[in-house]
């Protein structure tokens, strides 16, 4: 009878051992999978954060935080705020773990296909027709396309239209007179149009060191300028500093930047930091026909990774409106991009009167192009002169990252 209770008990211990050791492996291994989660969430620019840490925090509010600590003393319960749903902690920790979210199907796919991130965005203003489908990105190029000796013959180039200004423009008179107080600058130089380039029918391609997004702040400024904004255009080639430094193209923000900056400590007067791009999307969704004549849509990009990047989705969210009031039509929307396999700022925190603006996408002719770059000059002025009147608010540069 001792031996039989000695074996009972020697089996019970084994089987507890099992158990601790089955569980001890379970922790173990999601513990490895939440840190692999996290790492991999690093911004691939700068290295700050993780995006699956940053996107569980955005779900936890305030009144979420305080239950949590009622959890631990329960004397908070005195004085309990409006209920609220606590999150779940299997999602969550799943989310951790993977940086798949179940409400967010292309978080399935991100991790998986190469590339699929730059989709990784939020439509927090949708202009007509804007949906998860044909939302703006910007693709990247193979290297050779960023080299200038292997740009593509161009074509159609007398159908280029010098840029014209609007017929009479009425600024009432107002002007900022010697002041530049507008900059436009470029950080992905090179994007340009597939109806100039001879035998290239490949979006991932469309790039040209001569005919790029830089003819489109030609035309902007001269637009601007006959509305009495002083403007000032800057065409560094940010994508043949790359070349130089051995840097790859998702450096291009980080190479703009102290470009930005440099135009800020040297005129005081700016106020408004435009960067102008182009999209990768076809024609049938950047182009829109407004009077019976084409334009090429504009959309407006915001980086949320930085802690005011709410005065910038102030700005662009007022324009678009404005844009869509006017030009209906001709706004794609607002759209906000964070986390992982994105800049997250696009030197936007800089100031609070930044802009990233993408004017059509690579069919679009500057035909097109210019009636848009007279459409936002039309109801920016119109911003900036109301702007004016109550004093514009200018930001500090940030230091040097």
């Amino acid at each position: 009878m001792k031996s039989y209770k000695s074996s009972n008990y020697v089996v019970a211990v084994n089987l507890s051992t099992i158990v601790k050791g089955i569980l001890a492996f379970v922790f173990g291994l999601l513990s490895i999978f939440s840190l692999s989660g996290i790492l991999t969430s690093l911004k691939p620019e700068y290295r700050i954060s993780s995006s699956s840490v940053n996107h569980a925090a955005e779900n936890v509010s305030g009144a979420m935080l305080y239950n949590l600590f009622t959890m631990e003393n329960r004397a908070f319960k005195a004085a309990d705020p409006a209920e609220e749903e606590l999150p779940s902690m299997s999602n969550l920790i799943f989310r951790l773990a993977t940086n798949v979210s179940f409400e967010d199907p292309r978080s399935f796919l991100g991790r998986e296909l190469p590339g699929f991130s730059i989709f990784d965005s939020e439509i927090l203003v949708a202009g007509e027709g804007t949906d998860f489908t044909n939302m703006p990105y910007e693709s990247v190029p193979p290297a050779e396309a960023l080299n200038s000796e292997n740009d593509a013959q161009l074509q159609n180039t007398e159908k280029i239209e010098n840029p014209s200004s609007s017929d009479n423009p009425d600024n009432k008179g107002q002007t900022t007179g010697d002041k530049k107080t507008v900059y436009l600058y470029f950080t992905h130089t090179r994007e340009s149009y597939l109806p100039y380039l001879k035998d290239v029918t490949n979006p991932n391609l469309a790039h040209h060191s001569q005919i790029n997004v830089t003819k489109v702040g030609d035309k902007l400024k001269e637009e601007l300028e006959n509305r009495g904004i002083g403007t000032m255009i800057d065409k560094t080639d940010v994508i043949a500093n790359l070349d130089k430094k051995g840097l790859d193209y998702w450096y291009a923000y980080q190479e703009s930047r102290p470009v930005a900056q440099a135009a800020m400590a040297g005129n005081k007067d700016l106020i408004y930091l435009i960067d102008i791009h182009r999209d990768s999307q076809r024609k049938d969704i950047t182009t829109a026909s407004i009077n019976g004549q084409p334009y090429a849509k504009l959309a407006f990009v915001v980086g949320a990774e930085h802690p005011n990047y709410e005065k910038n989705l102030k700005i662009a969210t007022e324009l678009h409106n404005q844009l869509d009031s006017k030009y209906k039509g001709i706004s794609r929307g607002v759209f906000v991009k964070k986390g992982s396999g994105t800049n997250g700022k696009f030197n936007q925190d800089l100031t609070g009167n930044s802009l990233l603006v993408e004017f059509g996408g690579v069919d679009n002719t500057f035909e097109e192009l210019n009636r848009s770059s007279a459409a936002l000059a039309d109801v920016f002025s119109e911003y900036y002169w109301q702007a004016d009147k109550v004093g514009h608010v200018i930001s500090a540069p940030a230091s040097s990252q």
